[in-house]
């Protein structure tokens, strides 16, 4: 079997169903262990994590940036940095905020170029806006709650939770988003461990 970490961060639930999630998705495909990590959890037993053949990264933004739990955490990771030990695992990253937008961007840049300074190989998104309702793109409202990606990100799944208290969001487009990236990640995961394996 081929071990994915999710290693997510949490301060009110929100971010911790989108783990849950992408956790579902990767766990759903074949040759796939995935195991979730609290952000606490993961810096208790990094060297766990160098079994890993990807790791996907995920916090809630917090005033634009990402949250205090996931900077601890990569903070106490950069140990691992020094010997470039996750060097050419495969990378994700995805977060959840109040608002449509709560400058999101600025926490998955954040976790990319974390991702980036270990040597990891990043796995985006890879489906368009509203992938699975496409005429919601030409409504004034823009996509729905039912809408995969209805934000329209493409470097990792962004949930907009606004004010309502889990587990009423986020809402099934959002949760059903990461779902399908966690798929994605173990999916490419899977390519690369069986192309590592060539002669």
């Amino acid at each position: 079997m081929n071990n994915i970490a999710i290693i997510y961060h949490s301060g009110y639930g929100h971010t911790k169903l989108q783990a849950e999630a992408v956790h579902r998705g990767a766990e759903s495909i074949v040759g796939i262990n995935a195991k979730l990590y609290s952000a606490e959890e993961a810096a208790k037993c990094l060297d766990e994590l160098d079994s890993a053949e990807a790791i996907i990264f995920g916090c809630p933004t917090y005033m634009g940036s990402m949250s205090a739990g996931m900077k601890t955490f990569i903070e106490v990771a950069a140990k691992k940095w020094f010997t470039f030990a996750w060097k050419d695992k495969i990378a994700g990253a995805f977060t959840n905020s109040s608002s449509y937008s709560g400058d999101k961007i600025n926490t998955l840049t954040g976790l990319f170029i974390n991702a980036m300074q270990h040597g990891m190989i990043f796995v985006g998104l890879g489906i368009m806006p509203s992938s699975n309702r496409p005429d919601e793109m030409k409504q004034v409202t823009g996509p729905g709650p039912e809408a995969h990606n209805r934000v329209g990100s493409f470097i990792g799944p962004m949930a907009a939770s606004f004010q309502i208290d889990p587990p009423g969001a986020p809402c099934i487009g959002d949760i059903e988003t990461a779902e399908m990236y966690g798929r994605r990640v173990a999916e490419i995961t899977l390519q690369f461990v069986r192309g590592r394996a060539q002669p």
